[in-house]
């Protein structure tokens, strides 16, 4: 006989476990179906793991270079074994509290994977093979994320042909690391093993780094990983490698125009994207429209095509963002419990954690001008703020674009010291509808890194202080 709920989630990450939490509080009757460990990529080997390592990343490279601001370190050396007994610390913390909110608010955890057997029906098979039936009276949410995309030429062998999960989790730091993917996860962890002391090599499909961030933005971050040494290979693509007698990889690269590299690595980081977790769910047979790219496609309310079942999160489509996810997890419940709520938002903002950060929010201005619209631009460097002088962080920029008519704010693009938390404040202003006078006259503190949104605002106005003005 079935277990019945008002709701099903199947799926515990960003996505699925707020939907779940929110469902409870609303005080439906709910199940989150989850078949490994609560928290999905995110948690366990994406964006928390990843922001640890970056940090102590960080730490070990001021350290090294203290001596210049008076403060002589000696001896700092990284033990990559307790900084992964650290990381994994924070994960089991976290995911506990995340089990800990799903009971507190009254929503069932069932660990199994579960398959859609009709639009209300899901069966879940145990990690013990034994499989049972949970039957929903209103709604099914799919929240079953996304996975890394593995190449044919590249198969991942966990050891030296890695994607992300490994990543996170290598006890040896590589001397040589070769990252196919210039994105966001390539760059993030590839830096992190460079501060380390790892040679990295970059290889980039398109024209730059970062694809879709303002050109301007990705050639700040592709600057600090030359400055280091690091190789970046653009409009470049890795065809294969070869096993070396020492146990290294010999990689083979297109550089276009009939040229290619043999590089030698220890490392190869394959990280040329995400795929949904689409498949082997049972979708089809409920007649769940699938696009082309293998999305779940989901409207305004998260409703799928197929009645009562909804989609949030990385299935549903892009962007493939945890914050994202959390958001529509939050509307689906709010619909289903019926209340009103839909995907209402300006924007969704972009945090990427390389070193500088970048912050986006809006169009970029290269956007701004495609889509026709008459721009006026504020910059405002780090290399004149005070502030990310005290900080030794002074690559980078706040940049605003604006209707150059009306003021209104259209975007901005942050790279340089916490770019990733200043980010917030131009997401406001996007949702509040704010023109460029609304920033340029709100006051900031002095010396702040945040201030700069302020002078980028004033710059494009005409009247910085702290620059000079066009």
């Amino acid at each position: 006989m079935a277990k019945t709920y008002d709701a099903i989630v199947l799926g515990g990450g960003p996505g699925g476990y707020p939907t779940a939490i929110r469902l409870g509080q609303l005080k439906q009757k709910v199940v989150c179906i989850e078949m490994d460990e609560v928290g999905g990529v995110c948690l366990n080997w994406g964006c928390i793991p990843s922001k640890a390592l970056i940090s102590a990343s960080h730490v070990y490279e001021h350290s090294k270079g203290s001596a210049a601001i008076g403060v002589k370190a000696s001896g700092v050396e990284v033990d990559p074994v307790q900084l992964q007994s650290w990381k994994d610390g924070i994960v089991k913390k976290l995911t506990g509290g995340v089990r800990g909110l799903l009971r507190a608010n009254g929503a069932e955890l069932v660990v199994g994977r579960g398959v859609l057997v009709a639009p209300n029906k899901v069966e879940v098979t145990a990690k013990d093979g034994s499989k049972e039936i949970y039957e929903a009276t209103k709604a099914v949410v799919v929240a079953t994320g996304s996975s890394t995309i593995e190449i044919p030429s590249f198969k991942f062998d966990g050891k030296q042909i890695i994607g992300a999960k490994e990543a996170v989790s290598l006890r040896e730091i590589p001397k040589r690391l070769l990252v196919i993917g210039g994105g966001v996860i390539g760059m993030e962890l590839g830096m992190v093993y460079q501060k380390f002391g790892a040679s990295l090599t970059v290889v980039e499909a398109m024209g730059q780094l970062l694809p879709g961030v303002d050109p301007e933005a990705a050639t700040v971050v592709e600057k600090r990983v030359t400055k280091h040494g690091g190789r970046v290979l653009k409009n470049a693509k890795a065809l294969g490698y070869d096993r070396l007698p020492s146990g290294a990889l010999a990689v083979k690269v297109d550089l276009g125009g009939s040229k290619t590299e043999t590089i030698e690595t220890d490392v190869v980081l394959v990280a040329v994207g995400m795929r949904p977790n689409s498949k082997n769910l049972g979708a089809e047979a409920i007649g769940l429209k699938i696009d082309e790219r293998g999305f779940i496609p989901s409207d305004a309310e998260c409703r799928t095509n197929v009645k009562g079942v909804y989609s949030v999160g990385d299935v549903s489509g892009a962007p493939l963002l945890a914050h994202k996810a959390t958001k529509e997890g939050e509307i689906a419940a709010e619909v289903i419990a019926g209340h009103k709520a839909a995907k209402d938002w300006v924007t969704i903002p972009g945090a990427i954690f390389t070193d500088p950060e970048v912050g986006t929010a809006g169009l970029s201005e290269p956007e701004a001008r495609a889509k026709g619209y008459d721009v006026l631009v504020g910059k405002m460097p780090f290399a004149a703020s005070g502030r990310a002088m005290a900080v030794r962080e002074t690559d980078g920029f706040v940049k605003v674009v604006a209707d150059k008519k009306t003021h209104q704010i259209l975007g901005w693009t942050i790279v340089g010291p916490s770019a990733t938390d200043m980010i917030s404040e131009c997401v406001l202003s996007l949702e509040m509808a704010a023109v460029l006078e609304d920033v340029a006259l709100s006051v900031h503190p002095h010396p702040t890194l945040g201030e700069a949104v302020m002078v980028a605002a004033q710059h494009a106005l005409g009247h910085a202080i702290d620059i000079l003005n066009r």
